[in-house]
């Protein structure tokens, strides 16, 4: 639903912000902010229409707090360059799952015929079973 000109137009609406992250990295985990949070505001967006809005909002309810911001966060990286480009590629992913149009299914009816043959393996099925079962409790 969206092309690679509108992904760029909403990457410029992203706002990043950097914390420590608990990820590897050993000492330089301590004095380094390598964890990234990339923070979009739906709402506030400009790219998309508002159809696309409440498609988004919709789908991704779970993701979205109060004031319409969606939070991806990347920490596994031991670079917040790396970090970043993580939560770039979640975040599009995110996005284009959300915009992606469901198909509708068809519902299909089976054949007149077709319920005759299942009925037909039915009967076939029980009177198999039948010829098993003891007929008579006197010969025991």
């Amino acid at each position: 639903m969206l092309n690679k000109i509108d992904l760029n137009k909403i990457l410029k609406e992203v706002k990043y912000n950097t914390s420590r992250s608990s990820g590897k990295g050993g000492q330089n985990v301590n004095k380094v902010e390598t964890k990234v949070e990339l923070v979009f505001n739906i709402n506030a967006s400009l790219v998309l229409n508002d159809q696309m809005k409440s498609l988004l909002l919709k789908k991704l309810n779970n993701k979205v707090n109060s004031e319409g911001n969606v939070r991806v966060v990347s920490q596994t990286e031991r670079t917040q360059l790396g970090n970043k480009k993580k939560a770039i590629e979640k975040f599009l992913k995110l996005i284009n799952n959300a915009l992606k149009k469901e198909n509708i299914r068809i519902n299909t009816v089976k054949s007149y015929s077709a319920k005759l043959q299942i009925l037909e393996e039915k009967r076939k099925q029980s009177k198999k079973k039948q010829q098993r079962r003891i007929k008579d409790f006197e010969d025991l």
